[in-house]
């Protein structure tokens, strides 16, 4: 989320940067808003300011015993009240609608990122290793899989559909193994916190992170009718409801659903959360507000930095307690909605695949030197493996929503005889903590600031098992499991045929 502030006092530095992503400039159009918004805040306060004048007159008038002008400034002081509740749900709506604009507005590059508008534009920074040379061609992860009789495409898509796979037997611990080796490394070496986290999350989490409103096409959700919320929150929200409205009554009439939502949703976060329910008809005409809010849908997470993330949102932290970082061995969900036809064979492009993440919670003066350190700590998982890879520092046009700046890791797969990715690492800078309402209070204790949040992949499991087979098979079809990874595999040094 941008500050609208930020982009008031230079509004131009902020279409320069949409303009590096390939977008047209907004600033105009946000700015229009806002002045609209302040104006109404400006007549609001006015507004007040007069009825609290009047309000004394009143007082004074039945001190002095005249009701009649006690009587005529109270007329005054009721319509100046229905003028200005008709302007605080102007004010609401301009707000929201703000709001809703910026949501939807990507981050803006750091200026070292270099300009371009697909992969082809990235620029690589540095290599480790090389690549193997095999005396005979070698085959794709897939050829090997499935002739090992471990990696089952064909059950899989009789379960859930493409995209998926069944790995058994000496790869189903291989997947364990790499896992399983990568949180150790990286909680043992590299001061990270594991975590087990919720794979189900709320839109509000989602929205945080930037993957709501944008990119919901991209997400499985569960259908919004299956669950209630939780009884404490159901009760913490009727309360507010009721002592903010009354108790009210029903039917609804869509005003009432808005003010209801409006009493609900004192932040970005909650109001986008709540807003699928102007959407809802079918819990409009029930006759109290016991029956309120209906059901909300949950979200299966496409990262662990979803929930990693999100562990700080709605706090202020100790700037001696940062950075903070955590990381996360999770199954991770994706439509792949813009995928038609890529990578339609094989595991590397799944709607479900595991995941181990980082995430680091920074200073923003911290936050740059985070992200070469959280490379760093993914690429030494691929040195350890004995991986060949490169690192490409990503072109404006082809960055994340949320990002500021990101390497790609792409490891080199003999069978394709290309460079895949394997990892993203990105530093965000205060984009999603706006989002999160995420702030830390500095060590000179001088008002609070919004965190730096970076994450990346430390590394996508799938991929590194397809890296594992493609290099280290063997003529044979075996396939010689790496140093690092045997004491996780009992002391296994070879993947064969059963």
């Amino acid at each position: 989320m941008h500050d609208i502030k930020a982009i008031r006092d230079n509004p131009d530095f902020f279409d320069m940067g949409l303009a590096r992503r390939g977008l047209s400039p907004m600033a105009a159009d946000l700015l229009a808003i806002d002045a609209e918004k302040r104006e109404y805040m400006q007549k609001l306060q006015d507004a007040q300011a007069v009825r609290n004048e009047i309000s004394k007159g009143v007082g004074e008038a039945i001190k002095a015993g005249d009701k009649v002008t006690a009587d005529e400034l109270k007329s005054q002081v009721s319509s100046l009240k229905d003028l200005i509740a008709s302007g605080e749900a102007r004010q609401r709506r301009l707000n929201q609608k703000l709001t809703d604009a910026l949501a939807l507005i990507p981050n803006i590059p750091l200026g070292e990122v270099p300009n371009g508008e697909n992969e082809s534009d990235n620029v690589e920074v540095r290599r480790w290793g090389e690549a193997t040379n095999f005396p005979f061609p070698p085959r794709q992860h897939f050829d090997l899989g499935e002739w090992l009789g471990l990696m089952d495409f064909e059950t899989a898509a009789k379960l859930a559909g493409a995209r998926f796979v069944v790995l058994k037997g000496q790869l189903a611990r291989l997947e364990r193994a790499l896992a399983s080796f990568m949180l150790d490394l990286h909680t043992t070496n590299s001061g990270y916190t594991e975590h087990i986290v919720p794979l189900l999350v709320r839109d509000s989490t989602l929205y945080g992170t930037g993957q709501l409103p944008k990119f919901e096409e991209d997400l499985f959700f569960t259908d919004p009718r299956s669950k209630d919320f939780e009884t404490d929150t159901i009760q913490q929200i009727q309360a507010r409801v009721k002592s903010t409205l009354g108790e009210g009554g029903g039917p609804f009439t869509r005003a009432r659903v808005d003010q209801i939502i409006d009493a609900v949703a004192n932040n970005a976060a909650s109001a986008f959360m709540f807003s699928n329910i102007r959407e809802t008809e079918d819990w409009g005409n029930q006759a109290s507000l016991d029956a309120w809010p209906p059901p909300l849908r949950f979200g299966l997470i496409p990262t662990a930095e979803v929930s990693l993330t999100n562990l700080v949102r709605e706090q202020i932290l100790e700037e001696t307690k940062l950075p903070l970082r955590f990381t996360a061995w999770t199954p991770c969900f994706r439509a792949e909605a813009g995928a038609a036809g890529r990578d339609t064979r094989g595991m590397i492009r799944q709607h479900q695949f595991s995941k181990v993440e980082l995430v680091s919670i920074t200073t923003p003066e911290q936050s740059r030197e985070e992200l070469e350190r959280m490379t760093g700590c993914a690429e030494e998982v691929l040195k350890r493996l004995g991986l060949h890879y490169r690192v490409v520092k990503l072109c404006a046009g082809d960055m994340g929503f949320a990002s500021r700046m990101t390497y790609d890791i792409e490891v080199w797969l003999p069978g394709q005889n290309a460079f895949r990715e394997i990892s993203s690492c990105s530093v965000c800078g205060e984009f999603q903590a706006r989002r999160m309402e995420a702030r830390y209070k500095p060590a000179d204790g001088k008002g609070t600031r919004y965190v730096h949040t970076l994450n990346g992949s430390g590394l996508a499991v799938g991929r590194t098992l397809i890296a594992v087979l493609e290099n280290y098979q063997n003529a044979d079809g075996s396939v010689t499991i790496p140093d690092v990874l045997r004491p996780y595999m009992g002391g296994q040094d070879r993947i064969t045929r059963p």
